[in-house]
């Protein structure tokens, strides 16, 4: 589909992208990974051509290709989705919104446009690209604020896509399931796998080791090759001293030395022919990104109630008869579909939100860490020192000291906040927390624009911390590892569950299994009897028209299930 070569991209000083070569292929599904800044959201706005380049050629080898491109959730404005849809009546754009999980779009009036949640701006645009029908799909972040149930729509839909498709994510669980080539993107240049997410790392950390385990032995033999050197140099030197000294042997002595320094030259000349032309470099070690929150001291058992909690919002019932509580050091996930209340709940034990019915006990002694996932909430012309409000000379060493174990530079630390990237203002959104003794953090996507490495350490650090965790989040993986117990919000109830993500998520498909199975079994039974009345009937009959007509949504009805 696309052939581009010497693809270069420079901003200032930093080169971005360094003559880059790629074949993109029809029918592929392409993951692009790499760290925060590394050029990944570059090369996609390259590739769609709102970004110009320096110098290199792209070549669409099949004529025009037609493009979709989904910029991340930040990106949008309100007025975005008012067009969107006020003018996708006919494209299936409605079908899409409603696979989704949004429903009575037309009916929505502008106050609710105007307050849409992360997940449901997501996926509307996720339906206007689709609605589009690309063939060379482009999608920065699709997952981010994504519920469960949109992201295995996406998967499924990205399966039976006639096209190309090419994903910046970070969402390990996502590209494990959608993916069957990786692009990592390190230092300016690209490296291609094959297979997903799990197989590239298997294969990147294979290479590594195989790697370091070459230049170790090519480091040896040369120290071998140079001792050599070293030596002859030795015995060269002595053989000059030796002859000007020795009046019957100085010929002799001459000719011996004169012998050696051609060695020497001769040996030196041989390793920097073999190092020139087989020199393995020494891989390189991957940034380490040091997550440590500070311990904080045992409380008593439950540290957050809510008895019969209600919650309304612009007219809408969120929740009600909610009950749960949190226990400490527990680290639980916060579940639920896009708009079901999950942010608003979480304003609520905040204090940011008032309760319409019921109880939120919270000791008034605790102390919260409340990680949001907007990412422009942050004051974009103070720099993360001065966003810190520090003023102990001991406090601002600490707040450099966590910002640069956590990959953000002396250079980086005194940008503004608007200068950085999505992950790194994510980074220092943690670093406050961080600084801070805190009881209780509220995480709201915390893996949002972070990198794979970061993901990872994060997790490792959570898994460490002693006290107790509330987490929003789209990261299958990350919740997996993470979180031993959940609260939900369905179907406007809140409830506690006793179990881990993954063995709720087995019990909810075998759940509907089982409803679909009994669904088709009672849809199979109508079509049975619709079809024995429309036996008997005329095709000019009215009755026969409806009918007709309740036989194709029944049909309709019984694909759908059968998809699931």
């Amino acid at each position: 589909m696309l052939k581009i070569r010497g693809l270069t991209k420079t901003y200032g000083t930093n080169k971005v992208l360094d003559g880059l070569n790629l074949t993109i292929k029809n029918n592929e599904c392409i993951g692009i990974v790499g760290a925060n800044g590394a050029g990944k959201s570059t090369l996609a706005n390259i590739l769609f051509g709102v970004e110009a380049y320096d110098s290199g050629t792209i070549e669409e080898l099949n004529g025009a290709v037609r493009k979709g491109y989904l910029l991340q959730s930040i990106d949008y404005v309100t007025n975005d989705f008012k067009k969107m849809i006020q003018t996708q009546e006919e494209s299936g754009f409605y079908e899409a919104v409603s696979e989704l999980g949004l429903e009575k779009l037309q009916s929505w009036d502008e106050e609710r446009v105007n307050h849409l949640s992360g997940g449901e701006r997501l996926k509307l645009s996720l339906a206007n690209i689709w609605a589009s029908r690309p063939e060379l799909l482009i999608l920065d972040e699709p997952t981010n604020h994504l519920d469960l149930k949109g992201v295995n729509w996406l998967i499924e839909q990205l399966k039976s896509f006639n096209g190309t498709v090419i994903i910046i994510s970070h969402d390990r669980y996502f590209l494990d399931q959608t993916v069957d080539t990786i692009f990592d993107l390190e230092d300016g240049k690209i490296t291609t796998y094959k297979g997903n997410y799990t197989a590239f790392k298997n294969e990147k950390q294979r290479r590594y080791e195989e790697q370091r385990h070459q230049y170790n032995i090519q480091k040896k033999e040369k120290q071998r090759v140079e001792g050599m050197i070293e030596k002859l140099g030795d015995w060269s030197e002595e053989a000059h001293r030796t002859s000007t000294k020795k009046d019957g042997f100085k010929e002799y002595y001459r000719v011996k030395a004169k012998g050696m320094d051609k060695q020497i030259k001769s040996r030196k000349k041989r390793l920097e022919k073999e190092l020139e032309k087989h020199k393995i470099e020494k891989p390189k070690d991957e940034e380490q990104i040091l997550f440590q929150f500070q311990d904080v001291y045992k409380r008593g058992k439950r540290v957050i109630e809510a008895k019969n909690l209600k919650k309304i919002y612009e007219k809408r019932i969120l929740f009600e008869k909610g009950q749960f509580y949190v226990k400490h050091g527990e680290k639980i996930a916060l579940i639920g579909p896009n708009g079901c209340g999950k942010t608003t709940l979480i304003k609520m034990i905040l204090g940011e939100e008032a309760i319409l019915e019921g109880e939120l006990w919270k000791s008034s002694s605790l102390r919260v860490g409340y990680l949001s996932q907007d990412v422009s909430d942050v004051p974009l012309y103070k720099t993360p020192i001065e966003m810190m409000a520090l003023t102990k000379r001991e406090d601002i060493f600490r707040a450099r000291t966590i910002l640069a174990s956590m990959g953000l530079s002396e250079h980086k630390a005194g940008q503004k906040m608007e200068e950085l990237s999505l992950g790194e203002r994510t980074r220092v959104k943690l670093a406050c927390l961080l600084i801070n003794q805190y009881d209780v953090l509220i995480l709201d996507e915390p893996t949002n624009h972070l990198d794979l490495r970061s993901r990872e350490q994060l997790e490792s650090t959570l898994q460490q911390y002693n006290g107790t965790i509330i987490v929003v989040s789209h990261d299958y993986y990350f919740l997996n590892k993470l979180c031993e117990k959940l609260i939900r919000i369905d179907s406007r109830t809140i409830e506690r569950i006793e179990m881990g993500f993954q063995q709720f998520n087995e019990k909810e498909s075998m759940k509907n299994k089982n409803r679909n199975e009994d669904e088709l079994l009672i849809i199979n039974t109508k079509i049975t009897a619709v079809l024995g009345e429309l036996g008997s009937l005329f095709p000019d009959d009215e009755k026969y028209k409806q009918l007709d007509a309740q036989f194709q949504e029944l049909l309709k009805k019984k694909r759908e299930l059968e998809k699931q």
